[in-house]
Formats: structure tokens, sequence, C-alpha cells
């Protein structure tokens, strides 16, 4: 929690700056972004979560191809600290040598992928609606609006094209020699020295970590690759192996920590004691197995579940009481009333009488409510 900006009191002083902002993304490594808006998107309410007086606009300062913040791909889109950036051109080859889109977009491809490089070339940033016309008078597509949308993700995930901003939620992309050269300029790194980078920063932000863990943190490398770069690091000492305590009942795992691990632990203050809900997506909870052993809290994001098999809800939240996660509250947001409304909460064993409860879920939602500008809160019966 600490190490992902959660044990700190999210109302401390200056910590809404926007050179606040970026030290606590490049603590936590990255920010996932998400279309889901239910109730707000993925990177505000992570964000809203660890600061009081967030403001999208600081995040938005800080995205763009001069500033400190990128976007692109770790186990899902995401924004990146632009210090980073040269990491990503190991995952940059990689999209280009076995690619999903090469293969939907067919025999047609290397044309559809020419011309939507030539437009964004000629033209300036483009966003996908750019290659949509109209013809005669009916909707209709520039050689097919599907394969052009397919390009444009392919050749930014190829490394050439650059996000510069956002209209709304749609991307606007533009050559990334011409948006960002001073991160082409970044020198690259050797493979074994990416292996380093991805294991070590990964460890620095988990604290303890399996392997998988490890190599699933950025979704940069390989198993094996972290795997031979365990071995090593525990033999050179740069590592401790440690055991890893499980709330749920599970017998202890194995992982590796940095040295100073224990140290640090004992140097920490305590949590806050205060009520937040968690983004679904924040980074503290997306890892299921890793959130169930540590918390005893099994959280699956239902919202791609059919509604028939849901358990609990669609949007369903984590509610986190200091250092605990207590329960779950299924919220959604109208914005043309202004209205939050929670549909429902469901609490976990042994997380407080009624008053206690009452007291935790007025305060998480009163939270969530101003981080989106609601303004009031609805509680179904």
């Amino acid at each position: 929690m600490a190490l992902q900006g959660l044990a700190d009191a999210p109302d401390r002083p200056g910590n809404h700056s926007p050179g606040a902002l970026a030290k606590l993304i490049r603590r936590m490594g990255f920010v996932q972004i998400d279309t889901i808006s239910t109730v707000g998107r993925a990177h505000h309410l992570t964000l809203s979560s660890r600061i009081t007086r967030f403001d999208p606009k600081s995040l938005e300062a800080l995205a763009g191809p001069k500033q400190q913040l990128f976007e692109h791909w770790t186990h899902d889109a995401s924004y990146i600290p632009t210090e980073f950036f040269a990491h990503w051109r190991h995952r940059f080859a990689r999209a280009v040598g076995r690619s999903w889109h090469r293969s939907q977009l067919g025999a047609d491809g290397e044309r559809v992928i020419a011309m939507v490089r030539d437009r964004i070339a000629n033209e300036g940033p483009l966003r996908s609606k750019d290659f949509e016309h109209t013809r005669n008078g009916a909707a209709g597509n520039w050689w097919n609006w599907m394969p052009a949308k397919l390009a444009l993700d392919y050749l930014w995930r190829a490394g050439e094209l650059y996000i510069v901003s956002r209209e709304g939620f749609q991307k606007i992309y533009d050559l990334t020699e011409r948006a960002a050269p001073h991160l082409l300029a970044q020198p690259s790194p050797t493979l074994s020295a990416h292996v380093d980078w991805a294991c070590t920063s990964a460890l620095e932000r988990l604290g303890f970590a399996s392997v998988n863990e490890l190599w699933k943190f950025w979704n940069h490398i390989s198993a094996s690759a972290a795997r031979k770069w365990v071995v090593e690091a525990i033999q050179s000492g740069r590592v401790v192996e440690v055991e890893i305590e499980s709330l749920n009942g599970e017998p202890p795992r194995r992982a590796v920590a940095l040295p100073e691990v224990l140290q640090r632990a004992k140097s920490l203050p305590e949590a806050p004691p205060i009520a937040r809900l968690l983004c679904p997506f924040d980074p503290v909870i997306r890892d299921r197995a890793r959130l169930h052993r540590l918390f005893n809290f099994d959280y699956r994001f239902e919202a791609f579940v059919p509604a028939p098999k849901r358990v609990y809800g669609y949007y369903v939240m984590p509610l986190l009481a200091g250092d605990r996660l207590v329960g779950r509250v299924d919220p959604k947001f109208h914005r043309d009333t202004g209205v939050l409304e929670i549909k429902k909460v469901w609490w976990e064993p042994n997380s407080g009488n009624a008053r206690t409860r009452r007291r935790l879920l007025d305060e998480s939602t009163a939270r969530l409510a101003a981080a989106v500008g609601a303004t009031r809160v609805r509680m179904e019966a």
C-alpha cells in the first residue's frame, strides 16, 4: 500500500500539484486507462483515491509529447512516465514482429497501413473518426473505417505513432518522430538491461514478488527471463528470499524482496484511518490472486460478465478502511442529474457493527461523490 501511494494521507498539503502528481505516478509505475465511465474514468478514480483534491486537468497537463507522461501498453493501456520510454522499444519491436493487427487486416494490410501513415504525415495529427466520410449523403467508410482503426492501433503499438492528446476520449495520433523526437533520442537499452530494469523496477513497486508477479507487473518480459533474473539476483545478493504469509488460509508463498524490505516496512506509518472506494483497475487490486492472499478479499470485476451470472454488480468498487478491505459497493453516477446512486452494498466478515458500517459507507461515498462531481448521494433502501 505504501509503495502504491495508499499509505499517505490523501489530503496532505500540496499533493494535488502537477509536480506531486507526476511524482506519485512515477512511484506507482503507471496508471491504467479504461473506457468504462459508469462512475468515472479509471485513471481519475485511481488517482482521486490517493489525492483528495485531484484535478483531471493536472493529469492532462502531464500527458503529451513534451510533458512527463506518455500513453502506451503495460498489461493494458496506461499513462507511463516518459523517462521509461526507451524500454518500450522492445515492445514496439514485438508488435512489428508478431502482430494480430496485420493478420486481421489481411492481404490489403500493407496498403492500409501505408495510407494511414501517409495521411498523418501529410495532414498532421488525426483521430480514428477522421478516417470516416460521407458518401452520397449516407454514412460510409474511407476504404472501410475498421481497417483504418486497426492500422492506427498497430502503428501506435509499433511506436510509429504517438498519442499527442485526446478529444473527449478520442485519441489524437501524430508521428512519433515529429511529436516526440526527444524521446526517440533516448538510447535503447540492451535486452539484458531491459530485463534488469523490468524486474528491479517492478520489485521496487511491489515490495516483494514471486517470479510471476515480477514479469506481469509491466508485462514486458517473459516468465523465463524473470526466473533467470531472480536466480542471478539471489546469488549476487541483490535480492533476498522471503516467505509471504497469506490471510486467506493458503500456505505461505516463496518470493523475493529487496534486502532492506523489513527495515522499510518497520519505518512506515500506519495507514490513514479513513474509508475510500477503490477503482476496479487500481494497481493494489488488479492482481486478483495476490489481492486474495494478502487481504483475504476475493474480488472479480463483473462488467464483462453476463448480467444473469453476476454475483455482485456491473462496476463494484472495493471499500478500503485503513489497511483493510471491508466491503464492496455497486455505484453509478448519473451525470444528467448529478446523483451518485449506491445500488447495493456487501460487507466482509468482521467489518464492524451497523453504526461503524454506516460511517464507513457515508465517508467513502462522500469522497467518491466529491471526486466525480456528484451533488447528491442516493442510497437504495
